[in-house]
């Protein structure tokens, strides 16, 4: 009997329903359906005896997005001490490319909106979303070398970290250090029960840290810091053996559910009915800064890069290969769309504009991507040598 490999586990088809997702969003948005969706997701929904009480929209933002974080900051501990980051001489060329990749943009954001009223979005081209980059590579990349998805691994491994960071410090608003600081006990409690799960295996030590883990988030969720940092911290303490299984647990379910659910909320959005020139410069700046920011920061730096690795790194990539790398860098789509929220969360106008941004960026990295890595893996096909009869 043939098994056949869990689709959610891939590359190709979780990109294509986070596309289809979001797609569904806007179009809900703008048909008859707006109102009763719109009511649906304002809904709040509170916790008995706790201070938490968000609408459908924030729950779904700030706690089913907290479990994709946690499956992020596994990966990345992973990365950092296992994979692709684990030493100097195999990050730094990642790391200077990622640099250009957040650094471009952010200029190209502040030259186009960079007055009071958006400048606050500088943030939101910075990000490179790893299922949809590695997803477009898979779709289009036959015959590429494996050193390319490495690199572009690394590089959307070091945007999260970047975009974690903007997350945690940009966006924290009236902190309450005595619950953060719970927090981290929280987070230190967790610690220890995963190298105790790791020890034994036990199923009531799993069930404490399910335990550990909700109170944690709620303990983040209302110190004022954004709720999706808690499912950061207990990804990058939890022992390596229980990490695993929990990543390999719940990436079905971060692929499947909670991702295109997310998706979908975040483009529900109604398209503005006003001219392109009505529209916010923050739309502007990011249809821009995510297609063109990216590809030019990625590939000028990621060739710089190249040109002064260390002595007994790996060999250099191929500008065209850079060059690919950095147009799968512009689909920002899942971080950056959390950062629209963020970043404009103030003015319900401005932050469903940049969201349009976000989308038809993203869509715009995404079709320029799938040419350039499409005529790159074709140039490496007709390259390789014909095998021997």
């Amino acid at each position: 009997m043939r098994i056949t490999a869990n689709p959610l586990r891939g590359q190709q088809f979780p990109a294509v329903l986070l596309l289809v997702a979001a797609g569904l969003g806007l179009l809900f948005a703008n048909l008859p359906t707006h109102d009763a969706i719109a009511g649906l997701l304002e809904t709040h929904l509170a916790v008995p005896g706790t201070a938490l009480d968000l609408s459908i929209a924030h729950w779904v933002s700030d706690g089913l997005l907290a479990i994709f974080f946690l499956v992020v900051a596994i990966e990345l501990r992973h990365e950092l001490t296992h994979g692709e980051l684990d030493s100097p001489r195999k990050a730094v060329q990642p790391a200077i490319a990622a640099t250009g990749g957040v650094l471009v943009p952010i200029l190209v954001y502040l030259l186009i909106a960079g007055g009071p009223a958006t400048a606050s979005g500088w943030p939101i081209p910075t990000a490179t979303d790893i299922a949809f980059a590695l997803g477009v590579l898979a779709m289009f990349g036959r015959g590429l070398p494996s050193r390319v998805r490495v690199f572009l691994l690394a590089l959307a491994i070091l945007d999260d970290i970047i975009g974690i960071i903007f997350i945690a410090v940009l966006f924290a608003h009236d902190v309450q250090w005595l619950l953060f600081g719970l927090a981290i006990v929280g987070v230190a409690v967790f610690w220890l029960l995963s190298r105790l799960l790791h020890a034994t295996g036990h199923t009531l030590v799993a069930v404490a840290m399910a335990v550990v883990g909700v109170v944690t988030w709620g303990l983040v969720a209302s110190s004022g810091i954004h709720a999706t940092i808690a499912g950061v911290m207990l990804g990058l303490v939890m022992a390596p053996v229980p990490a695993g299984r929990t990543r390999h647990a719940l990436e079905p379910t971060v692929n499947g559910a909670i991702l295109p659910l997310f998706a979908f909320v975040a483009a529900f959005v109604v398209i503005p009915a006003v001219s392109p020139t009505a529209l916010s410069p923050a739309f502007w700046a990011i249809v821009v800064a995510l297609p063109v920011g990216k590809i030019i920061g990625i590939s000028l730096f990621g060739w710089l890069a190249m040109r002064i690795r260390p002595k007994g790194a790996d060999p250099a990539l191929p500008f065209a290969d850079i060059l690919a790398a950095g147009a799968l860098g512009g689909i920002g789509f899942t971080v950056s769309l959390l950062l629209a929220n963020l970043a404009f969360e103030g003015d319900a106008v401005i932050r469903d504009q940049a969201i349009l941004g976000v989308l038809v960026g993203s869509l715009l990295a995404l079709i320029l991507s799938g040419i350039v890595v499409t005529l790159r893996a074709r140039w490496y096909r007709r390259a390789a040598p014909v095998p021997a009869v």
